[in-house]
C-alpha cells in the first residue's frame, strides 16, 4: 500500500511504574528529535494503559500514572502542535481490532514470543491471557494508523515482526488493508542498562531501584545513585565490550550531552571514576531539572493537559474508525 502523504510514526509507553532515564534516552528523546527533523511526518504517541493491565494495577494509581506519563511526554518536549498524544483505552478501536487479530493469529506465532516466555516464567500460575495476547493488541495499536515506522527498543523488534506477519496474513485473506511497518532503533541508546547490573536493562520493575534513574528523582537521589553505580575492574574510562558498566555510563553521558563517546573518553583519559561520576551526575541534573520544572507546571494546569489528551483522542478515533470500517467491510462483519 503506497503512502502518498506524510510518513506516520507511532509509539507508546505503559503507565506502570516510574518513567526512567532509559525511557527518556531510548524512546522519548528520539521522538522529540523526529518531531523536529521534518514536517513531512505525522507523529502519534500513545499512553498504552491497556498493556499495563496484563498484571494487576491499582485503579487509583493507574489513573494517576496515565496523567503522569502524558505530562512527562509534554515536559520532555513532545509538542501537541506537531505530534498527537492520546490514551489507548479512550479509543475502543484498539481492543476491537486486537480481537480480530486474535482470531487470525496462529497459536504457534504467539508461542514464539520470547517476552511472554520470560514474563510468564516469573508470573507462573498468575500469568494472564492478556499477557499471552499482548502482541495482538500491540499489532492493532500500530496497524490502526497506517504506521510507516515504529521507534522501539531491541527487545520489542520481535513484536513488530509479528505485527508485519499479522498484517500480511490479513492482506492475503481479505485484500490489501494494512501497511507493513518498519522499526527505528538507536542500537546504543535503545538499551540503557541498570546502574547496578550493567548486563540487564534499566527497568521500572527492577527490585534494586539504586540501578534506576527516574525522571522525577530529586537532585540528591540522582547524585547518590550515580555515586553508587558499579564500575569495572581497572581505571580506564573507555567504551569496550569487556567493560559493560563504564560503557553504559559513557553511553548515558554521550546521549545527555550530545557529544561523541571518543571525545568524552579523551576528556577523562587521566581522570578517575569518581571525577567522571561527579560530572555525569551534574549533567544529569542539568538535563532533568528543566523537565521536572515543566512537568510540575503541566500537572498544575489540568485544563491544558485535558485539552491535549482530548484533541489526541479525537484525532485517533477519527483516523482509526476509517481503518476499522474498512476491516469490517473486508471481512463481512456487521451491516456495512
Amino acid at each position: 500500500m503506497e503512502n502518498k502523504g506524510k510518513k506516520i510514526i507511532f509509539s507508546g509507553i505503559q503507565p506502570s511504574g516510574n518513567l526512567h532515564l532509559g525511557n527518556y534516552i531510548g524512546a522519548i528523546n528520539q521522538w522529540v528529535v523526529m518531531q523536529e527533523e521534518s514536517s513531512e511526518k505525522e507523529l502519534i504517541f500513545c499512553v498504552v494503559d491497556l498493556h499495563a493491565i496484563t498484571v494487576y494495577q491499582s485503579s487509583a494509581v493507574l489513573k494517576e500514572k496515565i496523567l503522569e506519563v502524558a505530562a512527562l511526554y509534554l515536559a520532555c518536549g513532545i509538542d501537541p502542535k506537531k505530534s498527537k498524544i492520546f490514551v489507548q483505552s479512550e479509543n475502543p478501536d484498539h481492543s476491537y481490532l486486537a480481537w480480530i487479530f486474535d482470531c487470525l493469529t496462529p497459536m504457534g506465532w504467539m508461542n514464539r514470543m520470547t517476552q511472554f516466555k520470560d514474563k510468564s516464567a516469573k508470573q507462573k500460575e498468575s500469568t494472564s491471557v492478556g499477557l499471552f495476547n499482548y502482541p495482538a493488541l500491540m499489532a492493532a495499536d500500530i496497524l490502526l494508523y497506517d504506521t510507516d515506522y515504529v521507534p522501539v527498543g531491541e527487545d520489542q523488534t520481535q513484536h513488530v515482526e509479528l505485527t508485519c506477519d499479522i498484517a500480511a496474513r490479513f492482506n492475503r485473506l481479505y485484500g490489501e488493508n494494512f501497511k507493513l511497518p518498519k522499526t527505528i532503533i538507536d542500537r546504543k541508546a535503545a538499551r540503557i542498562m541498570s546502574l547496578q547490573n550493567p548486563l540487564t536493562k534499566m527497568s521500572k520493575s527492577d527490585e534494586n531501584q539504586d540501578g534506576v534513574i527516574n525522571l522525577l528523582d530529586a537532585k540528591d537521589d540522582i547524585a547518590k545513585k550515580i555515586k553508587k553505580a558499579v564500575t569495572d575492574s581497572g581505571r580506564e574510562i573507555v567504551y569496550e565490550q569487556d567493560k559493560p558498566a563504564i560503557s553504559n555510563l559513557l553511553v548515558i553521558y554521550s546521549k545527555l550531552s550530545g557529544r561523541e563517546i571518543n571525545s568524552i573518553e579523551e576528556e577523562y583519559r587521566l581522570k578517575s571514576y569518581a571525577d567522571f561520576k561527579n560530572d555525569l551526575a551534574e549533567l544529569m541534573v542539568d538535563v532533568l531539572s528543566p523537565v521536572q520544572d515543566k512537568y510540575r507546571e503541566i500537572r498544575q494546569d489540568a485544563g491544558y493537559l485535558g485539552k491535549v489528551l482530548d484533541e489526541g483522542r479525537e484525532f485517533a478515533v477519527k483516523k482509526s474508525s476509517v481503518k476499522v470500517a474498512n476491516v469490517r467491510r473486508a471481512m463481512g462483519l456487521g451491516r456495512i
